[in-house]
């Protein structure tokens, strides 16, 4: 394969609509200015900014995939499945994410309620003044405000001492089914993969049935 034959694309990245710090205008002109040529917008369990992010593309000449990136329970833990390629008007896919995003603020509020116990006050209020999306306010918006409030020096550093399991404002969510999931990018005419499989430590027979 010669250098003519190779596409640098960037199909993983967040905007405000989810957890991310940029519009997807700001996106689309940052992937331009770093020479990205096929470019796609997968917001964590949301795609509506899919229609802005298309436009954005054209404007700066990309080509376009949409996308989205969906929190799934898989084995007893979290794993994030992307859809690329599919139909943003799917109406099954829309409703299907609207009922993942559905509990992040309940969860949200008991995370806030954690970190209180062990001194950090009005986490929950804290962290909103980072979020685009309330319904998808996140793990990442609370590490965002513990950083800025001066309680860890690094979001690294949130996660490890206060977001993890059996830590103070851990809080566990129980999100999409694997098979629902992929059903709704597969049937909105897209393709699903696993996002960063190396983050994740699978038996043999949890691998074979992720892949099949």
């Amino acid at each position: 394969m010669t250098s003519k034959n190779i596409l640098n694309a960037d199909l993983h990245c967040h905007s405000v609509v989810s957890d991310g710090t940029l519009s997807p205008e700001a996106l689309a002109e940052r992937a331009k200015t770093n020479g990205v040529e096929l470019w796609a917008l997968t917001d964590h369990d949301e795609i509506g900014g899919q229609h802005r992010a298309a436009a954005a593309a054209k404007a700066q000449g990309l080509h376009y995939l949409t996308g989205t990136e969906i929190s799934v329970t898989f084995a007893g833990q979290t794993v994030h499945i992307v859809g690329l390629g599919f139909d943003p008007d799917d109406a099954n896919l829309q409703q299907g994410l609207r009922n993942t995003r559905g509990g992040r603020e309940q969860r949200a509020m008991e995370m806030s309620e954690g970190l209180a116990k062990v001194g950090i006050q009005g986490a929950f209020e804290g962290a909103l003044k980072f979020v685009g999306n309330p319904e998808l306010i996140s793990r990442t918006h609370f590490a965002r405000f513990l950083v800025e409030s001066g309680v860890c020096r690094e979001t690294s550093e949130v996660f490890r001492k206060y977001l993890t399991e059996g830590k103070p404002g851990y809080v566990p969510h129980r999100w999409a089914n694997l098979r629902d999931a992929v059903s709704w990018i597969t049937q909105a005419q897209g393709v699903a993969v696993i996002a960063h499989p190396g983050r994740y430590k699978f038996t043999p027979n949890e691998e074979y049935a992720l892949f099949t």
